[in-house]
């Protein structure tokens, strides 16, 4: 049996300014923001400057890990993990990773060195470290997405629950080219379907504009939104996904059994198209690239809505990747760590106890 913590019993470490930070403070937990930056991909004044912000988070890092004392790190990828690890393994803190992706990152392979352990999503991923270090454990998913039924969430959405449900989404920012090949599509794909379209805020004034010029039958199938902090009731609902491959596709389209046109995104350091080609491997998903999406997204999803039996056998495929114990999992290789810790330090302070108590 795992221990509960409550919120003050964690700290969240992360990217000033992101919209974890946001989400982190929604959820009631404490959190600290550290300056960092990309390497990969930037010019050399860039990575220079990214380099040193990096490198002088350190001091902060080790600074906030004296005051908190934690037991146990977790680091799940991103540059300011990287000043939070190393801090953590100079105070000899345990540091476990999760990879929510199939390919690591710089960062992540960085410190797969310097990890305890490494967890991870896909069984693909062992080869990227040691594999004495690493346990699969997937991706761990809220348990509404498991518990609940396609009809209640339509209902919760004031969606009709007899009609075929697209979903529609680009990550926390959007995605300007799905974006626009659904505005482009409208037409052709609302009299099939109803259509839960999530733009990310830079695009949500144009998107509401053009939902605005709709003819008025059209317009009642089709439900804008700038941005959504829960996600579970709109993955239940639909039918059929139109997304990019971030590392969430791995769990949560499996915990919904939810079948995918996964469009990768082009600039992401290739992160994003082994996530799509491991779904679509196992026949959850059809890969479609960002250059093809003007000609291709709107047969792609029209052949799959009209096929009855091609949607089944992709819910079936994607029920087969889900892992509802993820969470537990994770959490289970904290705790034993940070027991095996607590249990180092005190013999430590009894035999230093001892040795004290034999000094003349």
């Amino acid at each position: 049996m795992l221990p509960t913590l409550a919120p003050s019993d964690i700290l969240w470490i992360g990217s000033r300014g992101g919209i974890e930070e946001e989400l982190v403070r929604l959820a009631g937990m404490d959190f600290a923001g550290l300056a960092a930056g990309g390497l990969r991909g930037m010019g050399i004044l860039a990575t220079v400057r990214n380099a040193l912000r990096i490198a002088g988070s350190m001091g902060k890092a080790r600074r906030l890990l004296s005051q908190f004392k934690p037991d146990v790190l977790l680091v799940t990828g991103g540059y300011a993990c990287v000043a939070v690890a190393l801090a953590g393994r100079f105070q000899r803190i345990p540091v476990v990773i999760y990879l929510p992706d199939v390919v690591p990152g710089l960062a992540i392979r960085f410190l797969g060195r310097l990890a305890t352990k490494v967890t991870v999503t896909s069984e693909e991923s062992y080869h990227f470290f040691r594999r004495e270090k690493v346990v699969v454990t997937g991706y761990p998913v809220r348990s509404e997405v498991f518990d609940l039924d396609r009809t209640e969430a339509r209902q919760l959405l004031g969606l009709d629950p007899e009609t075929k449900t697209l979903l529609v989404f680009g990550g926390s920012r959007g995605a300007r080219s799905i974006n626009q090949a659904l505005a482009a599509g409208l037409d052709a794909l609302l009299p099939v379907c109803q259509i839960v379209h999530i733009s990310g805020r830079l695009d949500a004034d144009w998107v509401a504009g053009m939902a605005k010029r709709l003819p008025a039958p059209l317009r009642e199938r089709y439900h804008h939104h700038a941005y959504l902090h829960d996600m579970p009731q709109v993955l239940v609902a639909a039918d059929l996904a139109v997304a990019r491959a971030g590392a969430a596709t791995l769990g949560e389209f499996p915990a919904a059994e939810l079948p995918a046109v996964l469009v990768p995104y082009p600039y992401s350091g290739q992160h994003q198209n082994p996530n799509a080609a491991y779904m679509e491997r196992n026949g959850a998903a059809r890969v479609l690239p960002d250059a093809e999406l003007e000609g291709k997204l709107v047969p792609m999803v029209l052949e799959l809505l009209g096929d009855e039996g091609m949607l089944a056998d992709m819910r079936e495929s994607a029920h087969a990747m889900a892992r509802p114990d993820a969470a537990y999992l994770i959490a289970g290789q904290l705790w034993q760590l940070a027991r095996q810790r607590a249990v180092l330090s005190s013999s430590s302070s009894t035999r230093g106890m001892e040795e004290g108590g034999a000094q003349p």
